[in-house]
């Protein structure tokens, strides 16, 4: 979770998959799709916030989850 932990997971080959919230806010993760799309890391984009956050097990959304290899 995490933009900055993402971005890193993503630039150094660890991200099997990437998880973006629709509701999000789209500047905020453009960069990050683009990361994905570069490196080959597939997307997902039907989560919202507060299904991803569900998902990670924290009590607050989350704009982005990254599945780890």
């Amino acid at each position: 979770m995490g933009i900055k932990q993402s971005r890193r997971a993503i630039s150094q080959g660890q991200a099997a998959k990437v998880f973006l919230a629709c509701d999000a806010d789209p500047e905020l993760l453009e960069s990050l799709a683009k990361s994905c799309d570069e490196n080959g890391v597939p997307v997902e984009k039907t989560c919202t916030m507060a299904q991803l956050g569900d998902a990670c097990r924290i009590s607050v959304g989350a704009a982005v989850a990254v599945l780890l290899k």
